[in-house]
Formats: C-alpha cells, sequence, structure tokens
C-alpha cells in the first residue's frame, strides 16, 4: 500500500491558516492598522473601496524595512518580534506571530512599498496567491503602504460568505475605533469610496473618544485612575444617562491592546448596579497596564481574548475603580448656592441641635411624613388599601390561567371582531384597553397592541402604496456615531416607504424632511435614534432581512407608550386596526396583545 499522508502545498496551508486569522475586511484592516503602530509611525492613513473587498490600503511614516525585510515579512511565522520562548511573556507590541502579512497574501492581491529612513531607494514587492510576482526599487517616502486588493478572489466561498457592504463597513468602523483610540497619540485618517469617514488629529485620551464617538459625550465622560501595585488602571466610563440598550461602546484595552473580556464586564456591570437599568449597558473605555509576565495573550488567533494570571485581583481592582470614580462623580454638587450673611449668623446655623431637641422634632407628624420612606408626601394608607390590593392580585390573576384556555386565540378575536361594542371600551391605569364582549371581556396592553397594528402596515407598504408623510417647516438633523452611519444609509429607503423622507447631510449626520402623519412633530428624533438601537439588538438575527428589522425596530419605537391617555375615537381605532391585523394576538418580538377573560370564570372569582 502506498502512503496517503503529505505535506500541504505553501499556499494551501496559508489559505487555510488565513482563515483563522483574516475572517473578513475588518480582520485585515486590524492587522495592517496594528503593524503601522509597531512600526512607529504617528500618521496612518486607510482608504477602502466597497467596504474592503475590492482595496484596502494602510500607508503610514514608520521605520519602514530594508529589501530583505520586506521579503521576509510575507513569509508564515517571520516575525522580529519573538527569538526565544521566554519572548512571549514579555510582549508589548500588537502584532508577534509573523502571520498577518502571510495570511493577506494567501489570499489578496497584495501591493507592498516600503523604505527606511537611511535608504536612497525603497522597494516595491507583488504578491498573489502566497507566490511574489514582482520585486524591484522604488521610489517612495519613509515609512510603509500596503495595498490588498480583491479579497479572496482565489476562495470564492469564502468571499459568497461575507455580508452587504454596511454590514461589512461597520466592521471594520468598529476595528478602526479600537485601534484609534488606543493610540490617541497618533495621528488617523480614515476614507471610504473616497469620502473621509475620519480624521484624527493627534491628543489626549478624552479628546479621541469624542472625535471617534461623538461631541455628545463630551459631557459624560467619568475619569477612572486608580494606581496599584499589581496593575494600573485608567480610562473613563459614561455617566448612567449614557447607558443604551445595546452593546458597542465598551472598550477594554491590556498594555494597549484591545480584549473582549465578559468576566471584566461583570466587573463594571457591577459597580454601576442600581445606577442604571438591567436590561442597559453602560459606556466605558478602560485601560489596564500590568506586567506581560502576568498575562498570556496567545491563546486565540484574534489575540482578543486573554488569560490572566489571577482574574479575581484583576476583577477586583476594575470594580473597585469604577465605583470609586462613579461615587467621586455622584457626591459632586451640580449647583453652587452663596447663603446669605444673615442666615450663616442664625443660631440654626451655627448652634447643633440638642438631643432634646431632636426628640421633640422626631415626635411631630411632619418629620415622619418626610421620613418615612424616603418620601417628603409619604401617606400611610396600608390598612385601608390592603384588602382592595389582595382584590386586585388574586382576583386578576386566576381568569387569565383558566379564561385564556378555554376563550382566546382566534375565538376571542373573532367574537370581538363581531359583537364587541365600540362606545364601551374602557382604558384602565393608562396601559390597557378592556373590550367588553357578550360572554366576558378582552384586556388589550396598548402598547402591545399598537406594535401589533404599525407592525402589520410596515409589511404592507411597497413603492406604490407608502404611508403619508408630512413635510416639516424646520428640518430636524441627526447626529450618529460613525460605526452607525452604513446600518443608518442601509434602511433609508425602507424608511421612506414608512414615511420618513431622510437625506445623508456630510459624514454623521442626516437631515429629517418629512416624517409619518401621526406622529407628532418633534418626536421623530428620539424615535429614530431608538429605532436605531433596536435594529442593532436584532442585527444578530441572520434570518430576518435588514427590511424586516426596520419594520420591528420602528413598530416597537413608534407604538404608544404606557401612561398615554386615550380618548374614545382613539381607542376605537386602535381595536379596529388590531383586529384587521394578520397576527393580532403577538407583537413582532413574539409578546401577547391581549388576555381573555369569561363570564363563567369571572362568577367562579366571587363564589357564584
Amino acid at each position: 500500500m502506498s502512503d496517503i499522508i503529505h505535506l500541504l502545498p505553501d499556499n494551501i496551508a496559508n489559505q487555510i491558516a488565513a482563515g483563522e486569522v483574516i475572517q473578513r475586511p475588518a480582520s485585515a484592516v486590524k492587522e495592517l492598522l496594528e503593524n503601522a503602530v509597531d512600526a512607529g509611525a504617528d500618521e496612518v492613513r486607510l482608504l477602502v473601496k466597497e467596504a474592503g473587498k475590492t482595496l484596502i490600503q494602510v500607508s503610514d511614516n514608520g521605520k519602514g524595512m530594508s529589501e530583505m525585510d520586506a521579503r521576509m515579512a510575507f513569509e508564515r511565522h517571520a516575525t522580529s518580534k519573538i527569538k526565544e520562548i521566554d519572548d512571549l511573556f514579555q510582549i508589548r507590541t500588537m502584532g508577534f506571530r509573523g502571520e498577518a502579512l502571510a495570511s493577506i497574501a494567501a489570499v489578496a492581491q497584495v501591493e507592498l512599498k516600503t523604505k527606511r529612513k537611511e535608504d536612497e531607494a525603497g522597494t516595491l514587492i507583488e504578491i498573489e496567491n502566497s507566490r511574489i510576482l514582482n520585486q524591484e526599487p522604488v521610489a517612495a517616502p519613509t515609512g510603509t503602504s500596503i495595498a490588498m486588493k480583491n479579497l479572496f478572489f482565489n476562495v470564492p466561498a469564502r468571499r459568497n460568505f461575507l455580508k452587504s457592504n454596511a454590514s461589512e463597513m461597520k466592521h471594520i468602523i468598529d476595528e478602526f475605533i479600537r485601534v484609534t483610540m488606543a493610540h490617541p497619540e497618533v495621528f488617523f485618517s480614515f476614507t471610504s469610496n473616497g469620502q473621509e469617514v475620519f480624521h484624527l488629529e493627534k491628543g489626549n485620551l478624552k479628546q479621541r473618544i469624542v472625535q471617534l464617538l461623538g461631541n455628545s459625550y463630551a459631557a459624560k465622560l467619568v475619569s477612572v485612575q486608580e494606581n496599584t501595585d499589581y496593575l494600573d488602571i485608567f480610562g473613563f466610563v459614561g455617566k448612567p444617562d449614557l447607558a443604551k440598550k445595546t452593546r458597542g461602546d465598551q472598550f477594554f484595552f491590556v498594555n494597549g491592546r484591545f480584549i473582549k473580556s465578559p468576566y471584566l464586564h461583570h466587573a463594571v456591570m457591577q459597580a454601576f448596579e442600581a445606577l442604571i437599568p438591567t436590561d442597559s449597558f453602560p459606556m466605558y473605555a478602560l485601560f489596564i497596564d500590568i506586567d506581560p509576565a502576568r498575562l498570556d495573550i496567545n491563546v486565540h488567533p484574534t489575540k482578543q481574548e486573554i488569560k490572566f494570571e489571577d482574574e479575581k485581583i484583576v476583577y477586583a481592582f476594575v470594580q473597585s475603580a469604577v465605583k470609586h470614580a462613579l461615587a467621586q462623580f455622584s457626591v459632586t454638587p451640580t449647583l453652587d448656592f452663596e447663603l446669605d450673611p444673615g442666615i450663616q449668623q442664625s443660631d440654626a446655623i451655627n448652634q447643633p441641635l440638642s438631643d432634646k431637641d431632636f426628640q421633640q422634632a422626631a415626635s411631630g407628624s411632619l418629620f415622619k411624613s418626610f421620613s418615612q420612606k424616603n418620601q417628603a408626601h409619604f401617606i400611610d394608607r396600608s390598612s385601608d388599601l390592603k384588602h382592595w390590593k389582595d382584590l386586585y392580585e388574586t382576583g386578576g390573576s386566576n381568569p387569565v390561567s383558566s379564561g385564556q384556555d378555554s376563550f382566546s386565540g382566534k375565538l376571542a378575536m373573532s367574537a370581538a371582531q363581531e359583537r364587541f361594542d365600540a362606545d364601551q371600551l374602557v382604558q384602565v391605569n393608562l396601559k390597557y384597553i378592556i373590550v367588553p364582549l357578550p360572554d366576558g371581556f378582552l384586556l388589550v396592553h396598548q402598547q402591545n397592541a399598537h406594535e401589533a397594528v404599525l407592525y402589520d402596515q410596515f409589511s404592507k407598504t411597497s413603492l406604490e402604496t407608502p404611508i403619508p408623510s408630512q413635510r416639516l417647516l424646520f428640518p430636524t438633523t441627526i447626529e450618529l456615531n460613525a460605526a452607525d452611519v452604513p446600518l443608518f444609509s442601509e434602511i433609508i429607503l425602507e424608511l421612506s416607504l414608512l414615511g420618513y423622507h431622510i437625506e445623508h447631510f456630510g459624514k454623521n449626520t442626516f437631515a429629517i424632511q418629512g416624517i409619518p402623519s401621526d406622529i407628532p412633530e418633534g418626536s421623530e428624533k428620539a424615535i429614530l435614534e431608538n429605532m436605531l438601537e433596536q435594529y442593532k439588538l436584532l442585527g444578530n438575527e441572520q434570518k430576518i432581512s435588514s427590511k424586516e428589522k426596520a419594520w420591528r425596530s420602528l413598530a416597537a419605537q413608534q407604538a404608544i407608550k404606557p401612561g398615554t391617555r386615550l380618548n374614545l375615537r382613539e381607542m376605537q381605532t386602535l381595536i379596529h386596526g388590531l383586529f384587521d391585523a394578520n397576527l393580532p394576538g403577538y407583537t413582532p418580538q413574539g409578546r401577547s396583545v391581549y388576555r381573555a377573560f369569561n363570564n363563567t370564570d369571572l362568577e367562579k372569582q366571587f363564589g357564584r
């Protein structure tokens, strides 16, 4: 029998290795930007076309490479960072494995120009499919420029797995933000399809965060700074009102390298406990400086996951540092009052309250009204209301379970559609609508019902039947994070069918020219901002189209909120719209719209 095990050709081995390092255009952007930083550059320029599918080019003014180094850089595991095994535990550079350029050359057409300061001429190398096609001297400025064209041109199956340009562009921006945030001392620019997306002048960390995430962050950042013998922590966290429903503004850096750490993220969440809703995520950009010997960064191909020698210590320091920063923020007075000199000289200010005076004051009803429950207006009526509270809580629970089984689904809705009395609709707690029926009633959640109705309307729109729009006399502008611009641009056409006329107003700004005729003027900005956050929440749902995500997100934001008082006509319109919807019983997110109660079950609650 002949031998069956053989060595793979270099180009195939490189393509397999490239699958771990270069997963999409953003992966190549990350590697090339980090190489530029490692080269000592203080000016780095990124140029992409077609979200990196056609071209990714990174130019820097770093130290450049010699002719021999330029050629060796494309060999697998060729590196200037590692010479012996102990060097792996003293890494402070971004790259060290020597895989990036070899992987890029295996799946793209690459052109490298590089020159050292002391050399008269630079070097040009052209590579395709891991093979050098051309190498020659060339005139070039000091530094390095690498252009990779037609990513995955020789691996069409991989290319077919790439997402839309908007989606791939968002990934590129995410990687750009991570690298540039860690190096505010370096100038960066980013141009896409001939338009400049970022122009980041050199500055400090706070200035870089504002440049990247938007001017709205400038007044909402809290400084974090803790120095210990074990590690140093510095950076910024956002004030609680900056928290969002979606992830994205969370950045951890260890020795200047961006990492992903659910464990340390939990430490920050614990520090924010009780300050933000449980389903929200705080903004933070935190940097940890630690002895490289205390961690292992060689645990993942992308180097975004690392292991600490003692995770519990790092967790405790991170949580403590953030808590300390938030505590300082919380106790800082927001208003300064200058007391009248006469008041400052009064006995009430100068003479402390005696024990006798305190006991007399504490026995009064005024003191109790201010101290109980921490509310100045607290009135204790628990004894009077307990009976009614118990009746309300128990009386509403059993019919739901038993009544829902015998009087629900299509039966309830068809009965309601044919026989409900529209003039007897009742709103309860500014949150529910009671729909009376001959055999019982429906308890409708008004927000869920409106969300279901809106989604049904949106799903029926088309180029021929768009939702009516009203032109704004004074257009509203909305400024987004750069990473959100591609996503928002992707759904502008769909939003136009839903009554929103929006135009790109340059860079990260959009102008809202028109809005649906049924939403209050002035609410459009908040609706669209929250819609985009909802849209990003659905971002990982691969089976849902961008159109479907837009429908769901906008329906959730335009729906009337609890606490909205509805008149009889508004309730009638809502219930009729619900009956006409394709799926009246549930919202697009799967929440129940109504619960059914029948008379038999209600009578049982009262022993009848």
